[in-house]
């Protein structure tokens, strides 16, 4: 049977799921569950790693079975698209992906399980009309059909088909029957079911739009509007994001890069020279240098010499304590910077494994292991410096044996030095995978739960592991090669330099030279193993210090502020958004994701945008903040080329609410009010008109109330109301909506819409919608396809045109409302 879960925002429809997972501790009561299950979460879950993969989870391939899936899911068209179909590596987090894309894959998933019981959170609320019918009449009316399917949904039209509907309210079911039994029976329902059709009273009253204007393009573009229709130069092929010829790096996440061969020298020379221009540098030398001549001389003069040896030794020590502390933490600052300078293209390609590796485990080596190595091999080469200065005053016969000794030491070093050097590099890049799965595996981990898969991810981790294990255990393998080579020549170096002075006849050497030549000469021996074992050591080391200079040398966005290009404070003054033959692809290596757009988005009005998913909505919004740079084209806001300006002074002037929306750990007022420039007279304001006034007000600490790590104790609906309110607080001249009321019930979507009508009436407001209801009462409508404009006018215009899209869109959504499934 079917249950359909229906409520107002943060009523508990998600938490219900959550208990029947096992995922909220249950305080009392009974639950019992029969069966496998299958989860869809609100928030999509998509592992790195490629399409198929995320598909099957763990299931062998069935062609057959996958091929329903895909179709059923309607996931074929999107995996002609793209460039290597369902091989496509998708980046951390279903990155290159759209939303609609990436909750279609996640029901793709779970279908593919053949599962008993079916759980659904609000999965139809991140795609377009016409594919969210699609997907619940393939999906869960015929493929499910004999399955147990709980769904929770904000949209009416999908409650008639289910045999029992769970009204929640304040955590609690209110109501429950089918549809017509519930009805009339109590008033939380009603109020659901009033609202949507409030919400569709307006498709029959749109009248004739008031502006008089054509939005068309200027002179030098190519597009006009007539009867609703975008009539263009049919230069491009409309049918797939194929324009490229992509060749075999097309994949948007590529393998870490690492450096091979011998360190540079400039890596070293960028390490010592870091702190002070390298000023500190000569000091230490010199202290050791002091200290090796007092300690030398220390055989003769014992007294004097110890005292004073102690005192240099603690100054050498404090010099490279404290440049090896500035060193580290400038590094550290610039690796900083430039990671959050860097463009979006480097966080879409760059899992976040590969970053937090950097900023741990190499920034540690540069912390505590770097200085006093580094250190070490220069006061080891001073100190065998002194010893050989000794000897050949005393006894330079000594060096017939040093020379052939060093020679084989340095052999030995060169030969070592090679593999270890490429397995330090390698513990780098495999320690990555393992940081990225765990971090991947933590925020997928109810979805994990719920398909009973912990062994198999469990078994990944084991195997991610080892693969980290393997070079750093073949590391100290080689360290212990080379350690026993050294010590094993020097031991015989020493025992035949012995064997010979004992068996010269007497006379020919002075006996308190022979003893003191075997002393210096054990101490040589052992030195010039510690040069060569701090020479390899510290350029198996000296390579965290390479991986955070790749990581300070990231290209960065454009400036935030360009001097001699900033915008009035009062810019921009009308609004007006001119777009003109605007191309946009996400790497030099990937297709065209927006292939040659031009319209015009009035000022002080507003503008929808409607597609299929994965038509370039969200690119279009994102080229608008600069988060991607057009590859071709411009925009221009207000008479202002926003690729002349800093990046400052444009997203300052612009507000947004994103289709993922976002919450910081902390508080309620800080989420909303980051910067503390408003009063709490004013957040209650901006609280009360995105509806969480009461809400907040309930909570014992109000304003103060907690926020966990990424919203997590706040429900979606709430966390996109929370991002409303950020920007109804800012109240900006342009306002973008992505996707903003897609988490809550029609009736808040309502409310929510009347308060945008109210205070951003002499605004420029994009909304992106998948409910038509939401831009029915735009001023204008813009319908993307495949990355290029398929009609763009006013929303009466295009509905007098019974063949056009937009008509054909909304004739197919209001008669799915009306009717049901």
């Amino acid at each position: 049977m079917s249950v359909a879960v229906c409520g107002t925002v943060g009523s508990g429809k998600s938490s219900l799921l959550s208990c029947l997972l096992g995922e909220l501790p249950k305080i009392s009561g009974t639950l019992k569950l029969c069966g496998t299950t299958a989860y869809v979460a609100q928030s999509p879950w998509i592992q790195s790693g490629k399409i198929v993969d995320n598909i099957l989870f763990g299931k062998e391939m069935d062609r057959d079975k996958y091929d329903k899936v895909l179709e059923a899911c309607t996931l074929k068209k999107d995996l002609e698209i793209l460039s290597f179909g369902d091989q496509t590596v998708i980046g951390e987090r279903g990155i290159n992906l759209s939303g609609g894309q990436k909750q279609r894959i996640q029901i793709a998933r779970a279908l593919y399980q053949d599962a008993d019981i079916y759980l659904f959170d609000d999965p139809f609320s991140a795609v377009d009309a016409h594919t969210g019918s699609h997907l619940f009449k393939e999906v869960l009316l015929k493929n499910l059909r004999s399955k147990t399917v709980i769904y929770v949904t904000h949209q009416v039209e999908f409650l008639p088909a289910a045999d029992l509907i769970l009204v929640m309210k304040d955590g609690r079911i209110v109501q429950a029957g089918n549809y017509n039994d519930i009805l009339n029976s109590g008033t939380d329902f009603m109020e659901l079911v009033g609202a949507h059709k409030k919400a569709l009273s307006a498709l029959d009253t749109v009248e004739a739009s008031s502006v008089s204007e054509q939005t068309t393009s200027e002179g030098e573009c190519d597009i006009v509007t007539t009867n609703g229709k975008v009539q263009k130069q049919k230069n491009q092929d409309n049918l797939s994001f194929k324009v490229d010829d992509v060749g075999p790096k097309g994949q948007l996440v590529q393998e870490e890069e690492r450096e091979k061969g011998q360190v540079g020298f400039s890596v070293y020379w960028k390490y010592i020279t870091t702190a002070y221009g390298g000023a500190l540098v000569p000091l230490i030398l010199l202290a050791q240098i002091l200290f090796q001549i007092f300690q030398i001389g220390s055989n003769y003069w014992m007294a004097w010499g110890s005292p004073v040896s102690a005192d240099k030794a603690s100054c050498w020590e404090l010099y490279t304590n404290h440049a090896g502390y500035k060193t580290a933490t400038l590094l550290f600052k610039k690796m900083h910077l430039c990671i959050f300078l860097a463009p979006m293209s480097f966080f879409d390609s760059t899992p976040s494994g590969r970053i937090l590796n950097r900023a741990s485990t190499d920034q540690s080596a540069v912390d505590m292991n770097i200085p006093y190595q580094v250190a070490s091999f220069a006061f080891s080469v001073i100190q065998l410096l002194g010893i050989i200065a000794v000897m050949s005053q005393v006894a330079w016969q000594i060096f017939v044996i040093f020379i052939p000794v060093i020679a084989t030491c340095i052999w030995y070093q060169q030969y070592y030095i090679s593999s270890a050097r490429e397995l330090s590099r390698l513990v780098g890049v495999y320690k990555a995978p393992v940081i990225q799965n765990f971090a991947e595996t933590i925020l997928g981990a109810t979805t994990i739960r719920s398909f009973d898969q912990e062994k198999r991810f469990q078994d990944t981790n084991m195997v991610l592991t080892d693969s980290y294990s393997r070079p750093k255990f073949h590391v100290a393998g080689a360290m212990e090669w080379l350690c026993f080579r050294l010590d094993l020549l020097s031991s015989v170096t020493f025992a035949f330099s012995l064997f010979f002075l004992i068996s010269i006849p007497e006379g020919i050497i002075d006996p308190a030279i022979a003893g003191l030549a075997v002393t210096y000469g054990l101490n040589l021996n052992m030195l010039q193993a510690w040069v060569v074992w701090n020479l390899c050591n510290m350029e198996n080391k000296i390579i965290s210090v390479e991986r955070i200079l790749q990581y300070c040398s990231i290209p960065s966005e454009p400036a935030l502020v360009v001097e001699t290009n900033s915008p009035d404070h009062c810019w921009p003054y009308h609004g007006e958004v001119h777009i003109c033959d605007l191309k946009v692809r996400y790497a030099p290596h990937m297709p065209l994701v927006l292939r040659g757009l031009t319209c015009t988005f009035p000022g002080g009005l507003k503008t929808g945008i409607v597609g299929r998913t994965g038509s370039g909505k969200s690119t279009l919004i994102q080229t608008l903040f600069r988060i991607v740079e057009p590859a071709a084209g411009q925009i221009i806001i207000d008479g202002v080329n926003i690729s002349s300006i800093g990046l400052h002074d444009l997203r300052s002037r612009l507000s947004i609410i994103p289709q993922e929306p976002t919450m910081f750990e902390g508080t309620i007022r800080n989420n909303l009010d980051p910067l503390e420039e408003y009063t709490d007279e004013q957040i209650w304001e901006a609280l009360d008109k995105c509806q969480l006034g009461d809400g907040v007000r309930n909570k014992a600490s109000r304003l103060d109330s907690s926020v966990s790590e990424n919203g997590e104790n706040w429900s979606v609906g709430q966390r996109q109301l929370v991002c409303l309110g950020r920007v109804l607080l800012k109240k900006s001249k342009i306002l973008v909506l992505d996707e903003a009321t897609a988490s809550v019930d029609t009736a808040t979507d309502n409310l929510i819409q009347t308060t945008l009508r109210e205070h951003f009436s002499d605004c420029t407001v994009i909304t992106i919608a998948h409910r038509i209801t939401s831009v029915l009462d735009s001023d204008m409508v813009l319908l993307l396809s495949h990355g290029v404009i398929e009609e763009y006018d006013s929303p009466s215009s295009l509905l007098e045109n019974k063949s056009s899209s937009f008509a054909q869109l909304v004739a197919e959504y209001t008669v799915r409302s009306n009717s049901g499934f």
